[in-house]
């Protein structure tokens, strides 16, 4: 039986503001900080960070399912942000074309209704759940952010339909168990019980179509800015699948930094490192 809520944050009280101011201001900070700091310095900060928080959501995931955390309703990783608390951080890690790209469209946009409208109940202890929520919706902006705008890693066309055949799998998995438990994983099978963005867009069923048509024009808009200005640029397509493409960071006050001095990506096939390789294979062996 699913244990009655301790009590629920209200949206946009003083909680949910200093959140949202909080947001911001590291957004801003760690892009800054991106740009003007060693690529090698950054890549180990990033990649520690990824193994911080990677190890934050195996945990966090893990006391969802203990006896006194269990909650039908809540602990399956079936959210998109649950999805994405894992997915961010092996994207930090790895470096993945295909991870990046659907990171960032999921945390600059479907994360984002968690991060405006949140519908956080507390359950088992106040603090923890607390941080934890925003912890997990707050990197989904922070770090998309900082990979796109810090480090120029920008998605392609192909990683757009990437991304979208992605979300709508995942929408699949959970509308399944949502339908088959009688959960409302991803709120596809009901809105929120909270106001959320999903009440301008009509009754269930009629608000998922409209969703999938917000989402799939919305993130043709976040792309086309990207292809217009990698085409007048020349970057090429970058990884297997050509997915994403990067750009030679131009740090604040300083000359773009080309990408055969970017700290190398050591990831394996299908990184986004494996599109320096024939260029320098070209002269010597890597």
């Amino acid at each position: 039986m699913t244990p009655p809520p301790l009590g629920r944050m209200t949206p946009y009280g003083v909680e949910h503001i200093t959140v949202l101011i909080l947001i911001v201001l590291c957004s801003v900070a760690l892009v800054l900080w991106a740009r003007r700091t060693d690529p090698a310095q950054v890549d180990r900060a990033l990649r520690g960070a990824g193994w911080v928080l990677l190890l934050n959501a195996a945990l966090w995931t893990l006391w969802g399912f203990m006896p006194w955390a269990w909650n039908l309703n809540e602990s399956l990783p079936l959210h998109f942000s649950d999805a994405l608390r894992f997915l961010l951080p092996l994207a930090m890690i790895l470096r993945r074309p295909w991870m990046i790209v659907v990171a960032c469209y999921w945390g600059l946009t479907l994360n984002m209704q968690s991060v405006l409208t949140p519908d956080l109940n507390y359950f088992v202890w106040v603090p923890l759940e607390f941080f934890q929520y925003w912890i997990s919706h707050g990197s989904g902006v922070v770090v998309p952010v900082v990979l796109i705008w810090g480090l120029g890693y920008r998605p392609t066309w192909r990683g757009y339909g990437f991304s979208y055949a992605a979300t709508l799998g995942w929408a699949a998995l959970a509308f399944t168990v949502n339908m088959t438990v009688g959960t409302n994983y991803a709120y596809l099978n009901r809105a929120p019980a909270g106001p959320s963005i999903l009440d301008l867009m009509g009754p269930w069923p009629q608000y998922l179509l409209v969703e999938a048509a917000v989402i799939a024009i919305g993130w043709a808009l976040l792309t086309l800015p990207f292809v217009l200005l990698d085409r007048r640029q020349g970057t090429p397509a970058t990884g297997t699948g050509g997915l994403m493409r990067r750009a030679a960071r131009a740090p604040a006050g300083g000359l773009p930094t080309p990408a055969s001095q970017e700290a190398p990506d050591r990831t394996g096939p299908g990184s986004v490192g494996d599109a320096k390789a024939p260029a320098a294979q070209s002269s010597s062996s890597t």
